[in-house]
C-alpha cells in the first residue's frame, strides 16, 4: 500500500500533544455506538485509554465532551456532537481538494516504493496484558480486533482473520476442549498455542461488602450485575454458572447490561453502576476493587498450521514469549506465563 495524504486538526497549545485524530475517532464511535466500551473497541484503544483521553481533553477544553448515564450508556454532549459534525463536514469538503495531490503522490512513489507485506490479522478475546502490550510494548506489526472467544474462532473459520485469541477453563477435559473447538475448526488443519494462565472471578466493591462467594449470591441478595457481551468466553461461563444454580437470566437485575471488556466491567462497578461482574483479577486490581477467584483459565491462540509455520506468526509468538511480555505478566496480579512450545493439537492446549 502506498503512503496516503492525510490531514488533522491542530489545536495548538490548547490540547498540546493530544492526537486529535484519535480523539475524533473515539467521539465518532461514541456517537454511533452509544457505549464507551464499544466505542473504545471500535476506535482501537482500551477502555482505560479512552476514558483518560476524554477526561484530559475535557479538562483542557473546559467543556464536557460526553455524558454517561445509567441505563442510557454514553452520549455526546452538544459540544462533542458539534466537533464530530464539523470534522465530518470538513473531511467531505477536503477530500475533493486532496484527490489530485493523492494521485500525484502515488505516481511519484510507485516506481520506488515496494509493497508492504501483508500483516497478521488477529481477532482476540479481550485481555489486559495483551492490550497493554499492544498499546505500549509491541515491536511487530499486526492488525488487532477485539472479539469474544467464540466470535474470534468463528472469524478464523471464515478466513476473516489469521489468528484467533481465546480462553477456556483449565478444569476442562481434553474431550471438552476438542468438542468445543470442533464447532468452528478442523483437527489437523488448525493448531493451538497456549500463552498464559489467568485468574477470573467475581469483581466486587473493595472489601466485598456484600460477602459474595458465588455469582448465585447476587440475585439472592437483590444485587445488580454487569454482564459480558454474547459470543465472549466470559459470557458463556456466566450462563453456565447461572444454569448450574437454576437461575433464570431474566430474573437477574443487570443481566441485559453488557460490556465488551474486563476493564469496562471493573469501571462499571467502580462507578457504582453495578455490584458484581465476572472478570479477570488484573481488572479488579486496576480499579482498586475486591476480587473473589472462581476459575483459572488458559489464554492462547488458534490458527491454521500453515500460518503457524510462517515467519510472521513465528515472530509474533516469539515476542509474546519474550522477556518483555513475561515481565509484564509477572507484574500484573492473576497472571502466570506459560513456556513456549511448538504448535500442537487441541488437547495439548491444556497440558
Amino acid at each position: 500500500m502506498l503512503p496516503r495524504l492525510r490531514w488533522a486538526w491542530d489545536f495548538g497549545p490548547l490540547l498540546g500533544d493530544v492526537d486529535t485524530g484519535r480523539l475524533l475517532a473515539l467521539l465518532t464511535a461514541v456517537a454511533e455506538e452509544g457505549a464507551l466500551g464499544n466505542a473504545a473497541k471500535r476506535a482501537g484503544m482500551s477502555y482505560r485509554s479512552a476514558w483518560g483521553l476524554l477526561r484530559a481533553c475535557e479538562q483542557a477544553l473546559g467543556a464536557p465532551l460526553v455524558v454517561m448515564e445509567r441505563g442510557r450508556g454514553t452520549q455526546l454532549t452538544d459540544f462533542g456532537a458539534s466537533l464530530v459534525q464539523l470534522d465530518a463536514t470538513a473531511r467531505v469538503a477536503l477530500e475533493a481538494v486532496h484527490a489530485p495531490w493523492q494521485r500525484r503522490l502515488e505516481e511519484l512513489l510507485a516506481p520506488v516504493v515496494r509493497a508492504v507485506p501483508e500483516r497478521l490479522r488477529l481477532a482476540a478475546s479481550h485481555d489486559l496484558a495483551l492490550a497493554d502490550w499492544v498499546e505500549h510494548g509491541r515491536r511487530i506489526r499486526f492488525d488487532l480486533f477485539w472479539r469474544g472467544s467464540e466470535e474470534a474462532l468463528a472469524e478464523l473459520a471464515r478466513d476473516e482473520c489469521d489468528v484467533a485469541g481465546f480462553h477456556v477453563p483449565e478444569s476442562w477435559t481434553p474431550a471438552q476442549m476438542s468438542s468445543w473447538l470442533a464447532r468452528w475448526l478442523k483437527p489437523g488443519l488448525h493448531v493451538c498455542l497456549p500463552l498464559m494462565r489467568r485468574s477470573q472471578g467475581l469483581i466486587v466493591a473493595r472489601g466485598n461488602p456484600h460477602r459474595l462467594q458465588t455469582l448465585a449470591d447476587a440475585p439472592k441478595r437483590g444485587l445488580r450485575m454487569v454482564n459480558r457481551q454474547r459470543g465472549s468466553g466470559t459470557r458463556s461461563m456466566i450462563d453456565q454458572l447461572l444454569a448450574a444454580n437454576g437461575l433464570r437470566p431474566e430474573s437477574i437485575d443487570g443481566y441485559a447490561h453488557e460490556e465488551f471488556t474486563h476493564e469496562a466491567i471493573a469501571a462499571t462497578i467502580a462507578a457504582g453502576q453495578a455490584d458484581v461482574g465476572l472478570g479477570i483479577e488484573a481488572a479488579a486490581a486496576r480499579y482498586d476493587l475486591g476480587f473473589v477467584p472462581v476459575v483459572w483459565e488458559r489464554y492462547g491462540f488458534a490458527m491454521l498450521a500453515t500460518t503457524a509455520a510462517s515467519p510472521e506468526a513465528k515472530q509474533f509468538m516469539a515476542r509474546l514469549h519474550g522477556n518483555t511480555f513475561r515481565q509484564r505478566l509477572l507484574a500484573m496480579p492473576g497472571y502466570e506465563p506459560l513456556p513456549a512450545r511448538a504448535p500442537g493439537g487441541w488437547s495439548d492446549f491444556l497440558a
